[in-house]
């Protein structure tokens, strides 16, 4: 074929040949993802909240001595076990000693006072039986008695308080106990009803621990606390809710909560030990318990992807939550039992896309 003619052939064949490819329908080929999921199952409602504290004594004295002066002698440490009415520091006593034998002194003259008021009206009632005074002198003498009797009482009444404040200059433990922490010194020179020492009762021991606002609620409500302390894994104790603050810290903007341990082994339990209080029925109604990596939040909706487990193919669900601590949350309705969710790349998914599950086996 000559050359001129050949040129032309080609390029309708080209063109015919592309024609061809056009027409030819394109395959849509969708990709399977693989993807994490979890059967739902009911759980009992908590997301199992637990709180870090320490173990406390239910009763604390503060205790300060009830008049001021200079500490003389202190005679326990921190750490001492204690009986009621044990000393524990004392003042310097001479000042309250020497108020004492003052005291003492002017009960004896406010008693000669009187004595002598006595004898002088004696004298006079005789006389005025014998018509050798008048009434009215007697009356005087009555009024002197009664004036001598009444500064005799109340020297008897300054005495005794001098005899207490000397008593005072020692400051005793009020319970048995521990004794906890001494903030005074031999030699300091405190005021009165300053606290200097304190002591921790035996017998009823709590936790001390701080719940934030968003669990107050949740905490009233929780019944079956368990606490457990470093020193001794694997073994609990039963916990009930005692006193919770009705106003936060003013540092760590927490409510102080008391948690009261029933049955305490003073043996294992000992103050100051670092304690957990875990509350495993937070919410006290069965839900729905999943990772929190399967919540999809889009800014209007909460949603989740179920796997329809014929299909393989996912669809997305609107689901309301509850509550949620570290990597765990309730959903509280929108799920049934037994019902798969995606739990890893939920992020990549579409609605009826195919996904490749970690139970598969593909």
């Amino acid at each position: 074929m000559n050359l001129k003619y050949r040129t032309p052939v080609l390029v309708l064949g080209a063109l015919s040949l592309l024609a061809g490819c056009s027409k030819a329908p394109v395959t849509q080929y969708e990709e399977v993802r693989p993807v994490r999921t979890v059967v739902v199952g009911q759980s009992n409602g908590t997301v199992g909240a637990t709180y870090s504290g320490e173990i406390r004594a239910r009763y604390e004295s503060q205790l300060g001595f009830r008049t001021a002066g200079k500490i003389a002698t202190r005679l326990v440490e921190v750490g001492s076990h204690v009986k009621a009415g044990q000393p524990l520091l004392q003042l310097d006593p001479s000042q309250e000693s020497l108020q004492l034998v003052a005291a003492g002194a002017e009960v004896d003259a406010a008693k000669s006072r009187a004595e002598q008021a006595k004898v002088d009206l004696q004298r006079a009632e005789s006389l005025l039986s014998r018509q050798f005074a008048s009434q009215a002198e007697v009356d005087h003498l009555k009024v002197a008695l009664e004036q001598a009797e009444a500064q005799l009482r109340s020297a008897q009444a300054l005495k005794q308080l001098n005899s207490n404040q000397r008593g005072y200059t020692t400051l005793v433990a009020d319970r048995d106990g521990v004794v906890s922490a001494l903030h005074a010194e031999t030699g300091q020179v405190v005021a009165a009803g300053q606290p200097v020492a304190t002591v921790a009762a035996d017998g009823e021991r709590e936790v001390s621990i701080s719940i934030p606002e968003s669990r107050v609620d949740e905490l009233r409500q929780a019944h079956g606390l368990q606490v457990s302390v470093w020193a001794h894994p694997g073994k609990t104790w039963s916990g009930t809710l005692r006193e919770l603050a009705p106003d936060t810290d003013g540092v760590t903007r927490t409510y102080s909560a008391r948690i009261s341990i029933a049955d305490p082994d003073p043996v294992l339990l000992r103050l100051g030990m670092t304690a957990s209080v875990f509350a495993p029925d937070v919410d006290g109604k069965s839900a729905i318990r999943l990772p929190l990596t399967a919540i999809v939040d889009n800014g209007t909706a909460r949603t989740v992807w179920v796997v329809d487990n014929k299909t393989h193919c996912v669809k997305s669900r609107n689901v309301t939550l509850g509550s949620a601590q570290n990597d765990s949350v309730l959903v509280t309705t929108g799920l049934t039992v037994g019902e798969t969710v995606v739990t890893a790349g939920v992020h990549m998914l579409q609605p009826n896309q195919q996904v490749r599950t970690n139970g598969d086996g593909k």
